[in-house]
Order: structure tokens, then sequence, then C-alpha cells
């Protein structure tokens, strides 16, 4: 197991599976239920193989580990490098963890283009893999970009009525703001003559260079978030996506920009990310109480959740930029919570969706008379979400402020009014659509949670208790890591000091 390169084994065993679909013959019950069940044991096996990370991380060390490394393009140094630090090795076993659930919540609710769908879910899974293990910039920017070809037929080809629309929204928005990182990553070729990206991170740019690179990468990664105002495409893409779809696009594809502001702006943009903090914490603020503000008044479950998820990640890029190590841990941490809870947010809307088939909040009431089962799990998720004590989403937020405390009060207590009106809004949701009088008479008629339905929600339950009870075992693995990178930034903010010093 020494020598198993497990990193290309996690990426691209999805992709052997798709290829075993595409062998499927017909399109009849036998054939979609084939393709189901080899899309399904492909995940699950990629799942089970990724945790040989989780067992055998060295968390001592802020050294990439299960490092990969081939020629690729010789002649401009490009070469097929993979591998994991603290920081990116939660984010690949998040991603082999949703694989497998969004296919089995997938199992009854697609009916059409089967073979198709499963095929896309594990392309998808491929890109993901991929991009959070890759350690060419080029390798980086090309799974980063693939991402968006097979999201764009699930929710093109599965999704809701205006689903071209919103898949087309999609595809511009991400596709213009990555068409500047590309220039990007060019310029920074020129300057370092390599792709590498740990040389890069150790690669000291002007400040005045540093400026225009940041702002190339942000436009890429800010709609990815998406931080305000480019976060219109969420909501549009959450509601006419299947719910697998918004499964994994909340779940995983939102954690794409974070995790680039963390593997590339902070440590090759030290100055440049202290220049724009400013711009960070108000656009940050603004998406938290905005959007929250926007979520109350909502009256598709769907679209304010997909708000709810643009007000999270408003706390992580805000976190993000306070160069704490608090702040910085409860970035990545709320991310992973956000990750788990927003997955469990979009499947339980799915469930009622499948029986009634409509997602207005004004459609349901009394659930709980009906399907007891389903009111518990989803006030687990709604409390989760809201961050209470026991679960994950409050280690993330706690650890968020006393971040953002330690380096501007007024951005903290600014914060705070998003964690209030999260309760508020999710409480708004709970009660209307669980709580009061069953009078509707398809509701009535509604059953409770299926053993399949059950198994889809099993892991995510035991995993949003786990990270609120023993939250030490997430942050051993990172916690080293970001030390190392907070330490880079530091030193490369101390030299360009010196250097303005020596210059005068």
């Amino acid at each position: 197991m020494a020598e198993l390169p497990i990193l290309s084994l996690l990426t691209f065993l999805p992709l052997v599976g798709a290829g075993f679909i595409l062998t499927i013959n017909g399109d009849d019950d036998l054939g979609k239920r084939n393709a189901r069940r080899v899309a399904l044991w492909t995940s699950s096996v990629t799942f089970v193989l990724s945790l040989y990370l989780w067992f055998n991380f060295d968390n001592s060390t802020a050294a990439f580990q299960f490092v990969e490394k081939m020629a690729w393009i010789p002649t401009y140094n490009i070469n097929y490098h993979l591998g994991v630090d603290g920081i990116s090795v939660l984010f690949v076993l998040l991603t082999t963890l949703l694989t497998p659930i969004c296919i089995l919540a997938s199992w009854d609710s697609i009916k059409e283009r089967v073979k198709e769908y499963m095929i896309a879910f594990l392309i998808l899974e491929t890109m993901m893999v991929g991009m959070f293990s890759a350690l060419d910039i080029v390798i980086f920017y090309i799974f980063f970009e693939a991402v968006l070809i097979p999201m764009f037929l699930i929710i093109g080809v599965w999704g809701g009525k205006n689903r071209v629309y919103a898949s087309y929204k999609l595809f511009l928005y991400t596709l213009l703001g990555s068409v500047l990182m590309l220039l990007a990553i060019l310029v920074t070729f020129n300057q370092a003559g390599t792709t590498d990206i740990p040389t890069l991170m150790d690669t000291r740019f002007s400040p005045s260079l540093q400026i225009w690179l940041w702002l190339a990468f942000f436009a890429s990664f800010a709609v990815k978030v998406p931080m305000w105002p480019v976060h219109t495409w969420l909501p549009d893409a959450h509601v006419q996506a299947p719910t697998a779809g918004s499964v994994i696009l909340a779940g995983v594809l939102l954690k794409f920009g974070g995790y680039g502001f963390l593997r590339f702006s902070l440590p090759m943009f030290p100055d440049a990310t202290v220049y724009f903090t400013p711009l960070i914490f108000t656009l940050s603020i603004i998406a938290i109480i905005y959007t929250s503000l926007v979520a109350l008044v909502q009256n598709d479950m769907k679209k304010l959740i997909a708000y709810s998820s643009i007000a999270h990640m408003g706390f992580v890029t805000a976190a993000t930029f306070s160069l704490t190590t608090q702040g910085v841990e409860g970035a990545i941490y709320q991310m992973l919570s956000h990750g788990v809870v927003s997955a469990a947010l979009f499947l339980l809307v799915g469930v009622i969706y499948d029986r009634l088939h409509t997602r207005e909040i004004s459609a349901y009431g009394g659930l709980v008379h009906k399907m007891p089962s389903y009111a518990l799990v989803f006030m687990v998720f709604m409390m989760a979400s809201v961050g209470l004590p026991g679960t994950g989403g409050f280690v993330g937020e706690f650890l968020v402020l006393v971040g953002l405390f330690k380096v501007n009060t007024w951005v903290a207590a600014l914060a705070l009014i998003g964690v209030i009106l999260g309760a508020a809004y999710m409480l708004f949701l709970y009660r209307r659509v669980v709580f009061g009088a069953l009078e509707k008479e398809e509701v009535k008629k509604m059953l409770d949670m299926s053993p399949r339905e059950w198994a889809v929600f099993a892991p995510l339950l035991i995993l949003t208790f786990w990270m609120g009870i023993y939250p030490m075992s997430f942050l051993d693995m990172m916690h080293v890591s970001v030390e190392n990178l907070l330490g880079q930034v530091q030193l490369a903010l101390e030299a360009s000091k010196s250097a303005v010093v020596a210059g005068q």
C-alpha cells in the first residue's frame, strides 16, 4: 500500500465506472437498474478507498502527502502532480462521501436517461477529487473548469422547467470569471517559470503585480463561493437542479472558491490579501445580512436554503481573510459542516417533493402528524444549520466569530446579526412545513421515510453529531497546515516591509 497511487485511483476510478455504464445495453428497466448499481458500487468503493487517506494521514506535518508526480508536458515543465495536505484531504473525503449519497438519493426520482445521469455524476466526482488533489496549477485549472460540463448537463437535462436558463447562467458566470484566472495563471508561469503549486506558494511576486493577480483569481473564486453581488446564479441553479444536483452544488462546488482563496490568494499574494481585506469584510457582511433577509421572504424551500448557503459562505470568506488561526480553521470547518448540513437540507426537500411535487412552503403544514421520523431528521439539520451546540454548525460558527473578533469587533458583531437571522428563517421554514394543523388532503396521504431514505440520511446524521461533539478529530488534521499557511503569509508580509524600509 506504501506505493499505491491512491489519489490517482480516487480520481479516475469513477471515470472507469462511467465507462462501464457506457457498455450497458438497452434503456429498459434492467439497463436502468444496472446503471444505478454500477454507479452506486463505483462511488461507494471510491469512498471506502478514500478512508485510506483518513487513517494514514500524518497530521504532524504541513507537507503534502500521498504525492504523485510525473512529467506531462516537459517542454513547459508542466507535470501530472497530485498531493493533499491537512486542508485539501478533508474536501476529498467530503466529495467521496456525498457522491454515493447523491446516487442513492436519485434512485427513484430519476427515471429518464438514467445511464447518462449516472455517467455525468461519476465524471463530476472525478473532476472534483482531481481539483482538490492537484498540485500543478494547469492540472488544477483543467479540473476546476471541467466540473462545469457535467454540472451543466445535470441541471440542463434533468432540471426543472427553467433548467436551460439556469444551466446557461451557471456556465456563463463561472466561465467568465475563470477566463481572468487563466490569464493570471499565464502571468504567474511567465514570472516564476513553473506551474508547480508548492513552488508558486513560495514565490514572491512584486506587490504591484500581486494586486492584479489577486483580482484575477478573485474574479473566479468569488463567483464560485458565491459572494455578493455575483451570487445571483446560485438560487436559479438550485431551484432548477434535481435534488442530487443541488446536494453536490451546495455540498462541494461552493467550496471551490473558499479552497481557492486558501490555496492561492493567501500564500501567493499576501500583500494584496491584506490590501483587499476590508473589501472582503464588506462584501461578506453584505452577503450575510442581505441574503439572510432575502431568505426570510422566500416561498420556495429550495430558494430559501440557497440564500442560506450564500449567507453561510459569507462567514467563510470573512473568516478566511481574518488571517487568524481560529478564523481560518473556522472557515474550513464551516465549509465542511455546511457541506454536510446543506446537503441534508436539500435532500429533505427532495423527500417531500417526490411525494407532492411542489416546493412551495404554503403547500405543506402538519407533516409531524404523518411523517414523525422526517420531522425529527429535519429538526436535527435545521438546528445544525442555525449552530446548535452539539452539532458541527456550532463549532464552525464559534471559531469564525472568535477569529473575526480578534481582528475587527465590528465585523464580528455584524456577522452575529446573520446568526440571529439564520435562526429566524430556518425556524420559520420548519414551523410552516412541519408544525400546524394537518388540513391539506394531499399532505394527509404522504408516507414517512422509507428504508432507502433512512440510508441516505444516516451517515449525514452521524457526521453532524461527530463534528459537533468531537471536533478535534477534524481540527487536528488541518491545524499544522493552517499554521504553516499563516506562517508563510506572515513571513512574506515581513519581507515586504523590510524591502520597503530598505528602499527608503
